[in-house]
């Protein structure tokens, strides 16, 4: 059954309900493991209130997980193409699991940061597993719209996970969201080991003779590859000069309360879960590169007005922020979509750790840079955002260049998307 499942030419009744059964438990995980992430961003005022740190600070905050993510990326490159999918996910998961509950004891800064970096080392390979998974076992005419069911976490995240972890932090502190996340993370984990198959696509199709260093010489003599990583740092700079600072921002800058915020993920990710999906479907109806260029160059209108904002009502931020959310988090499934596609199942593991390790680098980078652009007034404004949108902006227009230099295998040549 497991067989028939990874040949896309045998699709029978019940194998594509299990093949929905393993969708459904990926989104879960990534959900878990996304909120984990996001919920930094919201919880920026209050932790910039219990530590009294800076923005730069809250930027390394931030970046310490991406750092750990990418660092430990650049190590997975190495074995995660040698192993069974199946349980490799379950491994770092209980580890990403683990790292969440030291995130809720961590008494100071710098524990938190410690936990953080804990977290991060596990968590960056989820994503990669989750992905490469999607790219063995669903056939590229449908792995746009599966990736969108599963890129929809985030919405999800937005819309259920934050306005809760934001409730319990109002109520009973910060360290409740993470005691809550890392319980729930435990809870799916004999849930998933049930459900997920043995995935071995990867290892059947290696040659036994093959040098356990010929696919990671794959991932890195490729030209082609190399664009993939570009464009996944533009990306990443696309998203997070902004994303990491815009609770703050808007709570400063802009007039919105701390109780406010919970509207801002709420709208947002109520639009985003629908639309994330249709843009799966869009993705594979018109072409992933289309899709993505369409979305990364509309993208430059919220990201030009969320920037310069000044004191707005709370109706019209609601408004520009669910836009914003819609068109930036959307352009992630046909970009991942595409970069999944971009390279054959033997070497998938190998190629998304690595690309996965230059993402988290990127989105660090991204906080760490915006972090030392920013200045804090003495009434708590944050100066200098615009710039930090000019730099978004010019990485949203060169990414789209960088798509267009992607290709995916067909039929042992190479076609673009």
């Amino acid at each position: 059954m497991e067989k028939d499942l990874l040949n896309p030419d045998h699709h029978p009744l019940h194998t594509i309900q299990k093949e929905k059964a393993i969708i459904f438990i990926l989104a879960a995980l990534q959900f878990l493991h996304i909120l984990d992430f996001v919920i930094m961003m919201p919880l920026g005022p209050v932790f910039k209130e219990s530590f009294k740190i800076t923005a730069s600070q809250f930027g390394l905050l931030v970046a310490s997980y991406t750092l750990s993510a990418g660092f430990f990326g650049l190590i997975g490159t190495f074995f995660l193409d040698r192993f069974d999918r199946k349980p490799a996910l379950l491994i770092v998961y209980f580890g990403f699991a683990l790292g969440t509950l030291l995130c809720a004891f961590a008494p100071t800064f710098n524990t938190l940061i410690i936990a953080r970096v804990v977290a991060g080392g596990f968590g960056g390979a989820i994503g990669t597993l989750v992905l490469s998974i999607i790219g063995d076992i669903i056939p590229i005419f449908r792995r746009g719209k599966a990736t969108g069911i599963v890129m929809s976490a985030f919405s999800l995240a937005s819309v259920i996970g934050i306005p809760i972890g934001l409730s319990l932090a109002n109520k009973f502190g910060w360290h409740s969201p993470f005691l809550g996340l890392a319980a729930l993370s435990f809870l799916l984990l004999p849930i998933a080991y049930k459900v997920l198959p043995n995935i071995r696509v990867h290892l059947d199709n290696k040659n036994l003779d093959e040098s356990k260093w010929a696919s990671i010489r794959a991932v890195f003599t490729r030209k082609s590859h190399y664009f993939s990583f570009a464009f996944m740092s533009m990306l990443m700079f696309g998203g997070f000069t902004i994303i990491p600072f815009l609770a703050p921002f808007l709570v400063s800058n802009v007039g919105m309360t701390k109780e406010q915020l919970p509207y801002l993920y709420f709208f947002g990710g109520l639009f985003t879960f629908f639309t994330s999906r249709y843009i799966g479907i869009l993705s594979d109806r018109y072409g992933k590169y289309n899709t993505y260029a369409v979305l990364a160059i509309l993208a430059v209108i919220p990201v030009s007005i969320i920037t310069t904002l000044g004191k707005t009502p709370l109706a019209v931020t609601l408004t520009i922020t669910t836009v914003f959310m819609i068109i930036v988090s959307g352009r992630m499934v046909p970009a991942f979509a595409l970069v999944t596609s971009s390279v054959e199942p033997k070497i998938r593991g190998s190629f998304m750790s690595f690309n996965s390790a230059i993402q988290q680098f990127a989105s660090a980078l991204a906080s760490i840079l915006a972090g030392y652009i920013l200045t804090e007034e003495t009434g708590g404004e944050l100066v200098n955002f615009e710039i930090v949108g000019m730099i978004a902006v010019f990485c949203l227009l060169f990414s789209v260049y960088l798509a267009s230099k992607i290709t995916i295998p067909s039929d042992g040549h190479a076609v673009k998307r």
